[in-house]
């Protein structure tokens, strides 16, 4: 796995950051792309100590997948070897370079995919494309009955490639949450280049360092080009604060304005639609697939989709709150460990929203979730007493008094069940700058407000 997708999941994990020393190999691969003025090496202080320090004996690694749904859900492969495979799908938009398609080309040079497996290849970019082909790498991949397909997110996101239902798909994807490659049922593997390639030309999950036994096929030796074939022609520059306002914005039916969204009330009464346990991924409250990234571009549309695969009255049942008024139209959800996993997909948030989401209660958030709601003035707080959530019911209103004052008085404030007549503890990790992105009703309206004022200063 490289440092971009460890980096990337290392978010969605709950890092803050993630940091790789600068060393030769990114000098090179910078050098490759003609942009070596860029490398500036990137070091620990000299007598840096860390708080937790891992060591791996890299001669005792051995490979790895992570058996669905879920990215953590990892085995060794020697486990689960035997498993029969009906489709191998490698590449995606957050995961792998060159070399990566390049193993999978070489080792499938000469041979055949295996007949129940479909072996397809997203490459991460055009420029890939052309590396494989100015390597020779191309036409023996194509020729060995893999479909290669174009740049793109594609399977990732359930854009085409579905697998068939209860059949296993190994992907060298970074997720693999439940329905998120467009079908219901799925049941998707993720895996290195290697361990894919090895259940394409085999049918089944296999230890790829078996390969030379099974089909006498060694370890590719391959030669990585020294010069990318980077072309930016076809890139366009994004044109000035200037030109920018000279733009017209061509939109077509099925692309709508972002709708507005209200400041945050000083008092809070919302009933809770629906309570969902641990782990609930962003594809699952926003799915992606074919059937809803048509209407990326329309909010009140994508709407009708949120939790569809987990409640599929959810939508239907928030519409009704929020049009009847009550509560003005405002409603909570209450979830366990982990909320908001996943892609930092904005849609997760921005379509409750829509729907009159405004309090969110759970044990724990995905950090990147966690601040999404915040940009689009969504409360989420946790929980001080875990047992606190088995408390609470579907139907229940909750109370939150004082905003958002009480929110910049402390970490912890109370939650009140008018239902059940209970109150529970309760924390938040907002900044004060996020408290006023509450209060604003999120980021789009505090920005429109200070371009409002800057204008209004300007002409007075």
């Amino acid at each position: 796995m490289d440092r971009h997708v460890i980096a990337n999941m290392g978010a969605e994990l709950g890092a803050t950051t993630t940091v790789f020393p600068a060393d030769e190999q990114v000098r090179a691969f910078l050098a490759s792309e003609g942009r070596e003025d860029a490398f500036h090496e990137l070091l620990a202080d000299e007598g840096a100590t860390y708080d937790i320090e891992d060591e791996i004996d890299l001669s005792s690694l051995e490979p790895l997948i992570a058996k669905p749904s879920s990215p953590g859900n990892v085995v060794p492969v020697a486990e689960v070897v035997g498993t029969p495979v009906h489709q191998v799908v490698v590449g995606s938009s957050a995961n792998p370079g060159l070399r990566d398609a390049a193993v999978v080309a070489a080792t499938m040079a000469g041979q055949t995919v295996h007949q129940d497996v479909s072996l397809d290849l997203n490459p991460t970019s055009r420029e890939i494309v052309v590396d494989l082909t100015s390597m020779g790498l191309l036409a023996p991949l194509i020729q060995s009955g893999a479909r290669l397909h174009q740049a793109g997110c594609l399977g990732c996101i359930g854009m085409g490639q579905a697998p068939a239902s209860d059949r296993n798909s190994l992907r060298t994807f970074p997720r693999n949450f439940p329905g998120r490659s467009g079908t219901k049922d799925d049941a998707v593997w993720l895996c290195s280049p290697e361990t894919a390639v090895a259940a394409a030309l085999t049918g089944e999950i296999t230890d790829p360092r078996t390969l030379t036994e099974k089909f006498g096929i060694d370890y590719p030796d391959l030669q990585m080009p020294e010069e990318h074939s980077t072309d930016s022609r076809l890139l366009i520059p994004p044109p000035s604060a200037e030109e920018g306002a000279e733009i017209e914005l061509v939109k077509g039916p099925n692309i709508a304005s972002l709708p507005d969204f209200d400041p945050m009330p000083d008092r809070l009464e919302v009933p809770v639609l629906l309570k969902v346990g641990d782990d609930i991924s962003t594809d699952e409250i926003m799915p992606a697939g074919n059937r809803v990234l048509p209407f990326r571009s329309n909010i009140e549309r994508m709407a009708d989709f949120v939790f569809i695969d987990v409640d599929e009255e959810y939508s239907k049942r928030a519409k009704e709150h929020k049009e009847s008024g009550e509560q003005g139209g405002n409603s909570a959800i209450v979830a366990g460990q982990n909320y908001g996993q996943g892609s930092s997909r904005e849609h997760a948030a921005i379509a409750p929203r829509f729907l009159g989401l405004r309090l969110v209660v759970a044990k724990s958030f995905a950090r990147i979730h966690w601040q999404n709601l915040a940009n689009f003035g969504v409360l989420a707080l946790e929980l001080v007493e875990d047992e606190d959530y088995e408390k609470i019911e579907n139907g229940d209103v909750l109370v939150v008094e004082g905003l958002p004052e009480v929110l910049k008085q402390g970490g912890e404030l109370e939650i009140r069940n008018d239902t059940k007549g209970e109150t529970y503890q309760a924390r938040h990790r907002l900044s004060d700058r996020q408290v006023d992105l509450l209060a604003a009703g999120g980021l789009i309206p505090t920005l429109q407000q200070e371009k409002a004022a800057e204008v209004g200063a300007a002409s007075g």
